[in-house]
């Protein structure tokens, strides 16, 4: 009973922050549910789904999400594990260097956004000043104006703020493996590639595992780094299920049909958090 007493503000919390939208969400994408036609609302059953799976407005953005999904895990994964195996080295500066990686995690995604909106500007901005500069560039360029720069450089400004999570995860995961391990290899003649190949990367695995399945999480889900910079464009190029969600719901007022598609992305971010659970956790434990 005292159990129940002590975690009783907890569960309410998860109801009603958890549990009552997402009830309210299934709820609304199993009717018609339009407030540019009010008093109109009506149960449709699975009708909403129907018709987004059988539309092309559902599978482009479906695609857009998967590149930029995709793009931005690699992306993270590697770059995220190769600042953790320098830190996780002894040399000085090491510790300020791990408390400014905590700098861009500490700044809120949208004002991430509107930072990288202001260095990517077309007429002022540092990238464009730099690239010039350099002689890359012979003009200033719009480079969230057109394919494909504008999904790379979409990447690189999702990137900059979800790294510094990954990182730290994966050099808690480093710092648990034994020094005395690479020591041994060492004796043995074991390069640098070998101790990284047969220690660090097996040993490292439960925690690379989790990182690759939480930052695919999240870049499926991405949303406010599109609404500020690009705003699903070029032409639809950067409209991802997250700007379509809110494309309909906020802007058509359709709550009906946003709803079911959230319940889409929602359904199709679980079956692959299971299915990367299920392949990069095999073999883990022995």
């Amino acid at each position: 009973m005292l159990a129940i007493l002590f975690s009783a503000p907890a569960v309410l919390i998860i109801a009603a922050t958890i549990l009552a939208p997402f009830c309210i969400a299934v709820f609304l994408s199993l009717h018609n549910w339009n407030l540019k036609r009010p008093g109109r609302e009506r149960f449709i059953g699975l009708e909403n789904y129907i018709d987004w799976i059988t539309d092309s407005d559902f599978w482009e953005p479906l695609r857009t999400t998967f590149t930029f999904a995709i793009l931005a895990v690699v992306l993270i994964v590697l770059l995220s594990l190769l600042i953790s195996l320098l830190l996780n080295e002894k040399f000085p500066g090491r510790g300020v260097l791990r408390a400014l990686l905590l700098v861009p995690w500490a700044i809120p995604s949208v004002v991430n956004a509107l930072l990288w909106k202001w260095l990517l500007n077309p007429q002022y901005g540092l990238v464009n000043a730099v690239f010039f500069e350099l002689g890359i560039i012979t003009e200033y360029q719009n480079v969230l104006g057109s394919m494909p720069s504008v999904m790379i450089w979409l990447v690189i400004a999702y990137s900059w703020i979800h790294i510094p999570l990954a990182t730290l995860l994966l050099l808690s995961g480093l710092q648990t493996i034994p020094g005395d391990i690479y020591e041994s290899a060492i004796v043995d003649g074991a390069n640098i590639w070998g101790r990284f190949r047969y220690i660090t990367l097996p040993l490292l695995r439960p925690m690379l595992s989790i990182v690759i399945i939480f930052e695919m999480i999240f870049a499926l889900k991405v949303f406010d780094i599109i609404f500020v910079l690009t705003a699903g464009g070029p032409a639809d190029a950067t409209n991802v299920l997250g700007w379509q969600i809110y494309t309909e719901t906020f802007r058509k007022l359709d709550f009906g049909a946003g709803s079911s598609i959230a319940m889409l992305l929602g359904a199709i971010t679980l079956a692959l958090a299971i299915l990367f659970y299920a392949v990069l956790d095999k073999g883990t434990e022995r």
